[in-house]
């Protein structure tokens, strides 16, 4: 076990986490919600500091990131455990096998043995991602250390749970993240995921004053979240609050965890909510999951030339000249285009 950071110890061998927004207070030999960080006699362990549950070279695109060093390749690694108690989560399996399960597995890996096997693959970042990399932060946060060292850029792909006192400690490290953006409907953070969506509005604006890259994804689910009075909401903020060169992904749900009995998302009522982020002003809203689909593609905002062909997480034509449009000069936003 290592010692944990961002957190304060209490009275009584208590400690109080300052990690997530839970903020959980843990008493002595107790877990937080997360269950993977440990009081033990006022001291505050993580449990999943050098136990990596998966490894594997994915495109950039796959996190999903659209304008983020497109065609790229990036490592990408997790631990066990999460801070969300999604019922519809599709990496449960890990995600939530400390509190389903009550085991930790992974296999041990240094920060320094991960940035290396990202260099000998030929990565152009690290992605932090398939479970909440949040909870794994001090791996995360050497690991984003060493990998500047060397070069490579690092991506968190999370659910945006995480406080500003984290954020300030990482500042400089994250390079870009995608944020999993669930609903605009407080609700249904609460029952579904067991958090607020306050805080992971604040998160999103913050990600923004640091000068992050940021991506957003909405995973629609029949009669839960895809009102589309809501979605032109969820629209609104992000163009009001974060910008409208701020990439949204609308994506199709399938049936996972515990949602077994819920369709798949009509792919309809997708390519409706992409028109109405167009509509709301976003210049880039992608369709997800839904291969083939002509949402994939980057059009160009100012004159709808194609400018990146996609089919699923591929590049088939990627027409961009120094990171402009060919046809009439347009700077496409993003980062290493």
């Amino acid at each position: 076990m290592k010692e944990a950071t961002l957190y304060d110890k209490l009275e009584s061998n208590a400690v109080k986490c300052r990690l997530c927004r839970h903020g959980c207070k843990i008493e002595d030999g107790k877990k937080g919600l997360c269950s993977v960080r440990l009081n033990q006699k006022g001291t505050l362990y993580t449990l999943v500091y050098d136990k990596v549950v998966s490894t594997n070279v994915d495109p950039i695109e796959k996190k999903p990131l659209y304008h983020f060093a497109p065609g790229t390749k990036s490592f990408s690694i997790a631990t066990v455990g999460c801070n969300f108690f999604c019922t519809f989560c599709q990496n449960y399996s890990i995600s939530q096998m400390p509190r389903d399960r009550d085991r930790i597995i992974g296999e041990e890996y240094s920060p320094a043995q991960i940035v290396e096997m990202a260099v000998e693959s030929g990565c152009r970042s690290i992605a932090y991602t398939y479970t909440e990399p949040t909870i794994y932060y001090e791996l995360a946060r050497e690991t984003m250390e060493e990998a500047h060292r060397r070069g490579l850029l690092n991506v968190f792909v999370t659910n945006g749970y995480m406080t500003r006192d984290m954020l300030d400690d990482s500042k400089g490290l994250i390079d870009a993240a995608n944020v999993d953006l669930k609903a605009f409907n407080d609700k249904f953070y609460v029952r579904y995921c067991k958090a607020r969506l306050d805080g992971v509005l604040d998160s999103l604006k913050y990600m923004r004053e640091l000068g992050i890259w940021l991506e957003v994804t909405t995973l629609l689910i029949h009669s839960l979240n895809d009102e589309f009075l809501e979605i032109r909401e969820l629209a609104r903020f992000i163009r009001k609050e974060l910008g409208a060169h701020v990439p949204w992904h609308v994506s199709r749900f399938y049936p996972q965890y515990k949602e077994q009995d819920i369709a798949p998302t009509d792919v309809e009522i997708l390519r409706k909510a992409r028109q109405i982020g167009l509509d709301e002003g976003l210049k880039y809203v992608y369709t997800g999951n839904v291969p083939w689909d002509p949402g994939e593609k980057t059009f160009c905002p100012e004159c709808s030339g194609l400018l990146i062909d996609r089919v699923g997480y591929s590049i088939k034509k990627y027409a961009l000249k120094e990171g402009r449009c060919p046809k009439c000069g347009f700077e496409l936003d993003g980062i290493e285009l």
